[in-house]
C-alpha cells in the first residue's frame, strides 16, 4: 500500500508555488524538535526512527496516487510530473533511536531541496510523535519497574497499525515481549500470551478450563487465577498443574494485597517457583505502587498504547535555514511570541563527567564548526547520528537491528541520567539544556 498520500495537502501545494516561483530547489535544513515536555517527565526518549527510514525507502507515488491528485484538481501537470519522479536524494541526521531528549533538542535534521524536505514533513511527525510519546510512558514504567519484566498487551487499545508500532517503541524503551503476533513477526520480537477469563468461562469448571490449557501449552504456562475466587483458583491451579506451574496472572482487585496473599499461599503449597505477574491498566504509578509487592512481571495495555497520558510528542518540524538566491545559506526562524524556534543547523551534545549526564548543549553551527568544536572537548558526547546520505539509507537503524540497537542505545542513555531523573511527580527537566550559537551568543533555556 502506497503512503504517500497520507499527508497534509498544504505540503503538495507548498511545492507547486515553489516551483513555478523557482526556489523549490534551494538547499534547505528543516529540523525536528519539541518546545516542551508534559510536566511530568523529566526526559523524553526518542522513537520511530527506524520506522520512518523503512518508509522513506519506499516513499514514491504510485500511477494511482498520481490520478487522484489529477482528479483532485489543486496542482498541474507540471507539478504532477515533478511528483511522478519523487525521491527523496537528501542527508538525514539526528539523536540515534533510544536517546533521550529535552526541550529544543534538534532531534532530526533533514538536509536536500525545499521541495523534497518539506514533502516528509507528516510522514515524519506522525511517526516520531506516535512512538516517542510511546516510548516516553514506557521508558517511565520500565524505570518504576526495576528490572521485573514489562510486557506489551495494549493491541486491543489502539489502531491495528498503531498498535504494531506502539509494540515496537515499547521494546525500545525496554519492555521485553509483546501480545501482538505482527511486530513479533515484523521485528523479531517475544511474543507473549495464554488465555483470557472467556476461556476458563467456555468450561463446566475452573478446573477442566486449566486442565485444557496445561495439557495444550504444558506446566510452563501461566494461569489466569481470578475468574471466580483467587484462593480457589490458586488451589486448583496447583492441583492441576503440580509445583512447577510456570505463573498464575492476577487482572483484578488491590493487586499488591492479592499478590502477598497468592504469593504466601503458593509458596506453602511448594510452588516456590511460581512466578506472579500483573496485568489490569497498569501505568508507571500504579507499577511503582507495587514495588515491595511479591510480583515477578506486568502486563500493560491501554496506558501504555496511549502515551500514558501524553498521546503525543508535541514534535514540530522547522524550516531553520535555507539557501538565498546568491547561493549562500541563512539561518531563518519562525518569530512568533509563544512558538518561536532558533534558526540555523545544530549539534546536539551532552557533557557526561564521572559517568553521569550533566548537561546537554545544542551548538548552533555548521557541522565542519561543531565537529571542531567538539573534537576538542572529549568530556562531551555527541549525540547527532548521520542515517541518511544522499539518499541512501543506512540499514543499521532499521529492520530487526536497528531496534535493537536501539533498546540498547537507551538502556546506556537512560543510565547516564541522575537518580531524580527516575521520580514520577512533576518536577524539573533531568538535565538543563544550553543553546550555543558559535559567534559567541549563548541563551539557555
Amino acid at each position: 500500500m502506497s503512503i504517500t498520500l497520507m499527508t497534509d495537502k498544504y505540503e503538495l501545494t507548498m511545492i507547486q508555488a515553489a516551483l513555478e516561483h523557482g526556489t523549490a530547489h534551494r538547499t534547505s535544513v528543516f529540523e525536528v524538535f519539541t518546545r516542551r515536555l508534559p510536566s511530568w517527565r523529566r526526559y523524553g526518549v526518542v522513537a520511530g526512527t527506524g520506522r520512518f527510514l523503512e518508509h522513506l525507502d519506499t516513499f514514491r507515488f504510485t500511477s494511482a496516487d498520481i490520478d487522484f491528485l489529477h482528479k483532485d484538481g489543486a496542482l498541474r501537470d507540471t507539478t504532477l510530473d515533478y511528483f511522478k519522479e519523487y525521491q527523496f536524494t537528501g542527508n538525514i541526521s539526528g539523536y540515534a533511536e533510544g536517546e533521550v531528549y529535552f526541550p529544543h533538542s534538534p532531534v532530526l535534521t533533514v538536509e536536500g531541496t525545499f521541495a523534497e524536505c518539506v514533502l516528509l514533513e507528516t510522514l515524519l511527525l506522525s511517526i516520531l510523535n506516535h512512538d516517542s510519546a510511546v516510548a516516553s510512558g514506557a521508558s517511565r514504567m520500565t524505570s518504576a519497574a526495576h528490572g521485573r519484566p514489562c510486557l506489551e498487551m495494549g493491541s486491543r487499545r489502539a489502531h491495528e497499525d498503531a498498535a504494531v508500532a506502539a509494540a515496537r517503541a515499547a521494546i525500545v524503551a525496554g519492555f521485553t515481549g509483546t501480545s501482538n503476533l505482527e511486530a513479533g513477526r515484523k521485528y523479531g520480537i517475544p511474543t507473549i500470551g495464554t488465555s483470557a477469563h472467556a476461556f476458563t468461562l467456555l468450561h463446566d469448571t475452573e478446573e477442566e478450563a486449566f486442565a485444557a490449557q496445561v495439557k495444550s501449552l504444558g506446566t510452563g504456562t501461566t494461569l489466569l487465577v481470578d475468574t471466580y475466587d483467587v484462593t480457589q483458583g490458586v488451589e486448583t491451579a496447583i492441583k492441576v498443574a503440580g509445583t512447577s506451574l510456570g505463573a498464575v496472572r492476577l487482572d483484578s482487585g488491590d493487586l499488591g494485597l492479592q499478590a502477598e496473599a497468592v504469593r504466601e499461599q503458593l509458596d506453602s503449597l511448594g510452588a516456590h517457583n511460581t512466578k506472579i505477574i500483573v496485568t489490569s491498566d497498569l501505568d508507571e504509578y500504579a507499577i511503582a505502587s507495587l514495588a515491595s509487592a511479591p510480583v515477578d512481571g506486568y502486563g500493560v495495555g491501554t496506558k501504555l498504547v496511549t502515551g500514558s497520558g501524553a498521546p503525543t510528542s508535541s514534535m514540530v518540524y522547522k524550516l531553520v535555514a535555507r539557501e538565498d538566491g546568491n547561493g549562500t545559506m541563512q539561518s531563518v526562524a519562525k518569530a512568533s511570541t509563544s512558538k518561536s524556534s532558533v534558526g540555523g543547523r545544530k549539534t546536539g551534545a551532552r557533557l557526561v563527567l564521572d559517568e553521569t549526564a550533566r548537561e546537554e548543549i545544542v551548538l548552533v553551527a555548521d557541522s565542519t564548526t561543531a565537529d571542531a568544536w567538539l573534537a576538542s572537548r572529549p568530556e562531551y558526547r555527541r549525540l547527532e547520528e548521520r542515517f541518511v546520505t544522499g539518499g541512501t539509507i543506512d540499514t543499521r537503524w532499521t529492520g530487526k537491528d536497528g531496534l535493537a540497537r536501539a533498546a540498547a542505545r537507551h538502556s546506556a542513555s537512560r543510565a547516564e541520567l541522575s537518580p531524580h531523573a527516575g521520580r514520577l511527580q512533576s518536577g524539573e527537566l533531568a538535565m538543563d539544556t544550553t543553546v550555543i550559537t558559535l559567534e559567541n551568543t549563548t541563551t539557555s533555556n
